[in-house]
């Protein structure tokens, strides 16, 4: 099978190639794509060198599936060149979670919408992913009524020159900004641009896709996402209103018995999720389960993953494998 990947070069490109080896995804053909300026670089896959190659080029190239993590601008140009050359697309980026033609998939929880007539398919934002992939079991059992997510986000969400930006701040060297203010012994209440209602891009997305992934336009989210100094992942502490009861210990076995979520939930032993141990695994990590005592039927919980993983290469490769093994490419 020839497999492009648009975007080869930077942070979740390199993590994409990283997975597929891993997964031992059946790669014939790598076609590693990126900017003019990375044109001609040798990229190393499973012991084989590919030269990186131009968008038009890999288009003409024709490949079954082109997994995108190259910006918003980028998919909206070239999707759509794919898809009309017959390649399927699956992309990264927020170009086109909320179109209506679009599916919006996380393979555990939706991947049944899929058809061979699906030729781009959006890949959903990294905390939607993780937040999901926890809430979805429960959802189905008990109902989701409401949702209040504060995220603790990973600068690598935002890419190479926040790391970079981190890394300046702390050995003191100058460099360029990736943020407005320092994010070393700081947290930044902003992630992506404001929109006019007052949350940022980041924030709505959680709320848009929420809905269109469960299928559910009932299940109400408010969302606060902040930027914190951690390289390994993304955390967020939800607290789940439900329209019927449940049982904690139900809802820790629930969560156990779900494919790629992990329970770390042991009070006695400080057992808890964390970046430090989420980073480089593609499970989603639940712990700090409780029940909410303030009000009837709601849930406490900490959710955390690695966002380059499960939140964006992982889910982009399950979403191929899911293809493949049904036949829709």
């Amino acid at each position: 099978m020839k497999i492009a990947v648009v975007g080869a070069t930077g942070m979740v490109g390199e993590v994409m190639l990283k997975v597929l080896a891993e997964r031992n995804f059946p790669v014939t053909e790598l076609i590693p794509v990126a900017s003019e300026k990375s044109v001609g670089k040798e990229i190393e896959f499973k012991g084989n060198k590919y030269r990186v190659v131009n968008l038009a080029t890999a288009v003409s190239m024709k490949p079954q599936i082109a997994l995108f993590s190259a910006g918003g601008d980028t998919s909206k140009e070239w999707a759509p060149k794919f898809a009309e050359a017959g390649t399927t697309v699956i992309d990264n980026s927020s170009a086109w979670r909320m179109d209506a033609d679009k599916k919006l998939v996380i393979p555990e929880i939706n991947a049944d919408v899929l058809t061979k007539d699906d030729k781009i398919i959006a890949n959903p934002n990294c905390s939607t992913i993780q937040m999901l992939m926890a809430l979805a079991p429960l959802h189905k059992k008990y109902t989701i009524k409401r949702v209040v997510v504060s995220t603790y986000q990973s600068i690598t969400g935002t890419g190479v020159k926040a790391v970079q930006q981190l890394e300046n701040e702390y050995t003191g060297a100058q460099g360029e900004m990736a943020y407005p203010y320092p994010i070393h012994r700081n947290a930044i209440p902003q992630c992506d641009v404001f929109e006019d209602n007052g949350y940022t891009k980041e924030e709505m997305k959680l709320v848009r896709e929420t809905k269109k992934i469960l299928g559910d336009d009932t299940v109400n989210v408010s969302a606060t996402a902040i930027r914190i100094p951690v390289v390994g992942g993304h955390s967020e502490a939800v607290n789940i209103e439900f329209v019927n009861d449940f049982d904690v210990n139900d809802v820790r076995r629930l969560l156990h018995e779900t494919p790629g979520v992990t329970v770390q939930d042991n009070t006695d032993t400080k057992t808890y999720p964390m970046p430090i141990y989420a980073e480089g695994k593609d499970d989603i990590f639940v712990g700090r389960i409780r029940r909410d005592e303030s009000q009837p039927n709601t849930l406490n919980m900490w959710v955390v993953a690695d966002n380059l993983r499960k939140g964006a290469a992982t889910n982009t490769i399950q979403i191929a494998e899911y293809l493949t093994a049904n036949g829709l490419v």
